[in-house]
């Protein structure tokens, strides 16, 4: 398995600024970066592509490393990861899906439990299930997240 080091994400959430429209270069915590990309290498907390996935592109969701783009940099970190490990086939699905489900997970309204739901449908089946379909629209329209 091949992984994103520091300076490659940095460098990528320089161009994802750069390339979807701007936004602020700054940095917030650069340590809690290093911190999940450190992390997803854990084969006992993270066994599959899968969960190594789901948790950069949760925990970049969610912990605003950056001023700006921490949605925008979920998703091509999550694209970078899924191109050096050699996954291209998915790789379409995975930006179309995350574009809809990045803004409902840093709203709280897509938990990470869900989250990863969400990635196994894009790795494994052609569309969302309807079961699948009906707890993220549930979830995205639930008054109380």
């Amino acid at each position: 398995m091949d992984y994103i080091d520091l300076t490659r994400a940095e460098i990528i959430h320089r161009k994802t600024i750069e390339i979807s429209g701007g936004g602020e270069d700054g940095i917030i915590n650069i340590g809690t970066l290093e911190s999940i990309l450190a992390h997803i290498r854990n084969d006992d907390y993270y066994p599959t592509i899968e969960e190594k996935l789901n948790h950069l592109v949760y925990a970049v969701n969610k912990s605003h490393c950056f001023v700006d783009g921490n949605k925008r940099l979920s998703i091509t970190l999550g694209t970078d990861f899924l191109l050096i490990n050699g996954y291209f086939k998915i790789i379409r699905r995975f930006i179309t899906e995350m574009e809809n489900i990045s803004y409902h997970l840093a709203a709280g309204k897509i938990s990470k439990d869900m989250l990863q739901k969400i990635l196994n449908s894009i790795f494994y089946e052609i569309d969302f299930s309807e079961s699948l379909k009906m707890e993220i629209f549930m979830a995205i329209n639930d008054e109380n997240n």
